[in-house]
């Protein structure tokens, strides 16, 4: 659903990770594809207006400084005043706190929710579904400032890691 006008409507940016990413055969290796998340939501059937822009397709761990400058950017640039950004869990957390930088810069009232998952949408056993429809949630409820959605909790980017070993998000007392 796609109505740009509508003061309700909630920008979502794609990065890449491990959300989009696809499996061609046997042989090759992951590699990020066309962004999934317009798809998740188009078939849960959300209420409200919604309007995908692909950023980049990367892996986060090959995410730039110039790369994170151009997520606060466009993230500044839009009009709308919720926004969801789709982002490989390895440096969610790091590019979060750009933008929650940013956004304290520029007096910016936006409520941005940071979102991915550990496995691929494309899958059937994936976390991509409900990671989704929870940022969701999120970005149409959340006072502004930026935010990361993982594991059904919601995280302050300054505040939160990636545990590898236990495949999930946690909450840490001083930035990681």
């Amino acid at each position: 659903m796609s109505d740009l006008a509508s003061p309700e409507t909630v920008q979502v940016f794609t990065t890449g990770g491990t959300i989009d990413k696809e499996y061609f055969d046997a042989k090759s290796a992951y590699e990020v594809g066309e962004p999934q998340i317009g798809t998740l939501l188009r078939e849960a059937g959300v209420a409200f207006p919604f309007h995908v822009e692909a950023l980049m397709r990367k892996d986060s761990l090959e995410l730039t400084d110039a790369d994170r400058d151009l997520i606060a950017d466009r993230i500044l640039a839009t009009p709308h005043q919720r926004v969801i950004v789709t982002h490989g869990t390895d440096t969610m957390a790091e590019t979060a706190r750009v933008v929650a930088a940013a956004l304290v810069a520029a007096e910016a009232a936006k409520t941005v929710v940071f979102v991915g998952s550990l496995a691929p949408a494309r899958f059937k056993a994936t976390d991509a579904e409900f990671n989704v429809g929870f940022a969701a949630a999120a970005a149409q409820t959340l006072p502004p400032g930026a935010y990361v959605a993982m594991n059904g909790r919601v995280f302050d980017p300054h505040h939160v890691r990636k545990d590898r070993n236990l495949n999930r998000f946690e909450p840490v007392s001083s930035p990681s």
